[in-house]
């Protein structure tokens, strides 16, 4: 296990060296957002590899396949939401808040970090594909889990997309689909994804411990990266927000208060 860490340890890192310098020479630090999906479709081939495409049984299978699904589908909605649309205000803040030092900050503020979590939580793939244990009930409720949270991404990234590219939604709220249940189901979706992740998992001797991956997931989705990040921008930009607070669960859907 340990060998195949170390390996996609420095996969990771030359990927995010190589990014990191093509950000410099664009002068957009946003491309590692749509490398966050790839990165772990990279990963996920790389594991799918090293045990031996050909030898690879219905579960190691099915998990390439939904890995792959996910991170290909991320990355082309980040490509087609952010491409000639200019950096992204978190990184253009940082642009300016630190001026000359940004080029090499950048690289351990922004790629360094994302490459560490990216390792992290690749590193639940290990066990997945060293696992020699046939297709379970365990494995099969993942998939449904997998399921439910990839309909949520997929579903309110696409209502989203919808309701933005219409001028006269300018401004306002999305509050119908997915995002009357929750202010976040791409968020909330996302979440789901992780933990079917975990149940490949779980059945490899001490695969119990890497729970610890969708743990951390869903803390960055809630606390850190996702919901709390968002919405500090949010309720300064739009009026109608704070109503939409009241009515909506932050995360878990639930019916809307009236």
């Amino acid at each position: 296990m340990f060998p195949l860490f170390f390996e996609i340890s420095i996969l990771v890192l030359s990927c995010m060296i190589l990014l990191w310098i093509i950000s410099l020479l664009i002068k957009d630090a946003s491309i590692v957002d749509i490398f966050w999906g790839i990165g772990f479709v990279i990963i996920n081939t790389y594991l799918a590899y090293k045990s031996g495409f050909s030898h690879l049984s219905d579960k190691h299978i099915i998990f390439f396949i939904i890995v792959n699904i996910w991170g290909l589908r991320l990355a082309g909605y980040l490509a087609i939401r952010n491409l000639g649309k200019g950096e992204d205000f978190r990184y253009k803040n940082w642009r300016a808040q630190y001026a000359d030092r940004w080029w090499w900050l950048s690289f351990f503020r922004v790629f360094i970090l994302q490459g560490i979590v990216m390792v992290i939580l690749g590193a639940l793939f290990i066990p997945i594909y060293l696992d020699n244990n046939p297709l379970s009930i365990l494995h099969l409720i993942g998939l449904l889990i997998w399921l439910i949270g990839f309909i949520f991404e997929a579903g309110g990234d696409l209502q989203l997309m919808v309701f933005k590219s219409k001028s006269v939604n300018k401004g306002k709220v999305l509050n119908s689909g997915f995002w009357k249940y929750t202010r976040h189901p791409n968020y909330f979706g996302d979440a789901m994804i992780w933990w079917g992740y975990f149940l490949f998992a779980v059945t490899y001797p001490y695969g119990i411990f890497f729970i610890l991956c969708p743990i951390i997931m869903t803390y960055l989705l809630i606390k850190i990266s996702g919901v709390a990040m968002l919405e500090k921008s949010l309720v300064n930009n739009k009026s109608k927000y704070h109503e939409y607070i009241r009515k909506t669960p932050a995360f878990f859907p639930w019916l809307p208060k009236k």
